[in-house]
């Protein structure tokens, strides 16, 4: 789709908007005129953001790049995965997906027509180096140089993520991927001829993305590429390979890449929320954010990882030598939290850990996907919680954003008010937290555009414009408008 479509699209969302703002201002001010004590003009006063906060949106390579064969790519584990029978809801695979590799310059104009100033994507690793290490492929690093140069071209400024779970399938043939420590010094070569080489441009690089769910669900449970189920020790080793090779790519990027350029990762957060605020439900929720994450948040930002994490381990714990936390334990500059859903409400006990986990009713509210429920004082409480634990100074919310049914009605548009709806809750929240004083920077919503999403495949919808994977049409939802909105005023709420 064309970038002037998209805009007049786009403007049409917003008119429909701004149609029903100006007939309640009308009312507003029919009512004004017969009251004689009209209420204060700040009572419902919009909630601003910070003049220099960064508002952007996100993908990653293997949801929406396709060209799986082109230009000397190599195989991932997902091209492996999604090809074979039963691993994806629908049966699809990502081999097209949203076409961007070849329409790269039409999506960067829907970026843009979002008026937001960052986008954060993925580098594929087997685009770069087809089997993992070894010879890298200019002509796959070639696709990012005119990603970035065509971003900065149009004032939106790149976010880099190195590692979005598709790895290079030759390592996971040939040393079982993760579950080695050469996938760690592999993937630290491969971010410094990265770094080398787009840093010139790209000043903030994410090392890996969501080490929770890739680890857990890829080498634990099965249900993610590879599909392992390892044994718990293994388990924690792998998760132990990747906090290492998070740590050599720190310093693999500043050894190799341009001087001041910022390095961190982005986490699924297990977010531990209060169930009710009382003091020692908060100190509560401390507590078990701390330890729910101490096998790679705490062990990053720590250099070690807690008593807690590795007694409950016991013989299962992760094998480590005092260098290999060193390395790990590199400073960073910046964490990203990924935050969807809380994932536990806790109260205080009386028990060793300090924490109960309440059990979730059948009952409460979950967005399109049941995984997805809707808590939005998790964007305030997960955020506060770690600034505080591991004192971070500046925070990136690296994704946000909901599914939603997202059907096309009978004008040509969609109608998404209840992915409208979590976003006004959510950004409500994220702006109380910063309000009081929590170092958020920055927002990354999720997702751009509709994608492959992973095991769901095409059947989930997280996109602000609906992509027909058909014809590769993308149509802005009403979405779109509304988080442009916000993003004009610096501000939620009217």
């Amino acid at each position: 789709m064309s970038a002037d479509v998209s805009r007049r699209d786009l403007a049409k969302l917003a008119g429909l908007a701004a149609l029903g703002a100006a007939a309640g201002a009308r009312a507003a001010d029919n009512k004004a005129a017969d009251n004689e004590t009209p209420a204060p003009a700040d009572r419902h006063a919009p909630a601003l953001f910070p003049k220099d906060f960064l508002w952007g949106t996100a993908t990653s390579s293997y949801q929406i790049e396709g060209a799986i064969d082109e230009d000397g790519r190599g195989k991932s584990i997902w091209d492996i995965f999604s090809h074979t029978p039963g691993k994806i809801e629908d049966g699809s695979t990502g081999d097209r997906a949203n076409e961007h590799y070849h329409r790269y310059k039409d999506d960067v104009a829907l970026i843009r027509a979002l008026g937001v100033k960052a986008y954060r994507f993925s580098i594929a690793w087997p685009r770069v180096f087809p089997d993992g290490s070894g010879q890298p492929n200019p002509k796959g690093l070639d696709f990012y140089n005119r990603l970035v140069d065509e971003l900065l071209a149009n004032g939106i400024e790149p976010y880099a993520t190195l590692y979005h779970w598709d790895l290079p399938q030759a390592l996971q043939d040939r040393v079982g991927g993760w579950q080695s420590s050469d996938t760690s010094q592999a993937f630290a070569d491969y971010s410094a001829y990265v770094a080398a080489r787009l840093t010139d441009r790209v000043k903030t690089i994410f090392t890996v993305n969501e080490v929770g769910r890739f680890v857990n669900f890829g080498y634990g449970w099965g249900i993610d590429a590879p599909g392992l189920k390892l044994p718990l020790q293994q388990l924690n080793q792998a998760r132990h390979h990747v906090a290492l090779a998070h740590g050599l790519a720190v310093q693999a990027i500043r050894a190799s890449g341009r001087a001041g350029t910022r390095v961190g990762a982005a986490e699924n957060i297990a977010a531990c929320v209060p169930a009710i605020a009382t003091p020692e439900n908060i100190r509560a929720a401390e507590i078990a954010t701390r330890e729910l994450n101490a096998g790679f948040l705490g062990v990053v930002l720590e250099g070690k990882y807690t008593d807690g994490f590795l007694a409950y381990a016991g013989a299962d714990a992760p094998k480590f030598t005092p260098d290999e936390l060193k390395i790990i334990g590199t400073p960073n500059d910046f964490v990203g939290l990924n935050i969807y859903a809380p994932q536990y409400y806790v109260t205080a006990s009386d028990r060793a850990s300090g924490f109960r986990v309440l059990p979730f009713p059948t009952s409460f509210p979950h967005m399109n996907s049941e995984w997805l429920r809707v808590g939005p004082e998790v964007i305030y409480w997960a955020p506060r919680l770690a600034a505080k634990i591991w004192n971070i100074e500046t925070i990136y919310i690296s994704e946000n954003g909901t599914s939603s049914e997202d059907k096309i009605s009978a004008d040509g548009q969609v109608y998404d008010l209840d992915r409208i709806m979590f976003l006004r809750n959510y950004l409500t929240q994220m702006q109380r937290a910063i309000a009081e004083g929590v170092p958020i920077r920055g927002y990354f919503l999720w997702s751009l555009m509709d994608n492959f999403e992973w095991i769901y495949g095409y059947g989930k919808r997280f996109g602000l414009y609906r992509v027909d994977f058909e014809t590769q049409a993308r149509v802005p939802k009403l979405s779109a408008a509304f988080y442009r909105d916000v993003v004009m005023r610096n501000a939620i709420g009217v």
